[in-house]
């Protein structure tokens, strides 16, 4: 994460300032900073690499992340991420448990009588996972042809309700999947068919 953040600030240096700089400085600039951007690129390459290495040479997370890569949304990174975070789903309980943690959780505010606060989610997230399942469930809410999470989205937003509030929805939805395939061991069915 800290390189991918220094190569998100050297491109984006050399975005802003090309309009800014005489030709001559930007090409001698843009030099400097293309070579450390492919360092850096070649550094995530590798770790990238590495880190599928660890999932494939362990016989439980590569099932758990096979099980993961079957919900619609989920992509490679977030299911490294959470067998990670979660140490293969043995870290925490249940879904409420790591909302809780990923801070999607709402808590109110009260105290006594005379202070009263919407619900709102804690601050003391991990910022880096919360962040990881927001992508997802806009993608997921937004961008997926059909399916579940998208309709709901769209129901609920011709409702009135806020955008933020029917995504954090989705992204603790993508968790209760997430952790129910890894519970039940068997891959993520849409639609279940009925026993006759």
């Amino acid at each position: 994460d800290l390189l991918i953040t220094q190569r998100k600030t050297l491109e984006s240096q050399l975005h802003d300032q090309k309009g800014f700089m005489s030709g001559e400085d930007y090409k001698r600039k843009a030099a400097h900073f293309n070579r450390i951007i492919k360092t850096l690129k070649d550094q995530i390459a590798s770790i990238e690499e590495e880190m599928r290495s660890i999932i494939k040479d362990n016989e439980e997370f590569c099932h758990q992340f096979a099980l993961l890569m079957t919900i619609p949304g989920v992509g490679e990174k977030l299911a490294i991420n959470m067998i990670a975070i979660t140490n293969g789903f043995r870290r925490f309980e249940n879904a409420r448990q790591f909302n809780c943690y990923a801070g999607l959780a709402p808590f109110k505010y009260d105290s006594g009588k005379s202070i009263r606060s919407k619900a709102r989610v804690s601050q003391r997230a991990n910022k880096h996972i919360k962040a990881l399942l927001h992508l997802c469930a806009l993608n997921t809410a937004t961008h997926m042809l059909k399916g579940g999470c998208r309709e709901y989205y769209e129901r609920r937003t011709a409702e009135g309700k806020h955008p933020m509030c029917i995504l954090n929805i989705v992204r603790a939805k993508l968790v209760a999947r997430m952790f129910s395939v890894i519970k039940r061991d068997t891959p993520y069915v849409d639609e279940y068919a009925i026993a006759c």
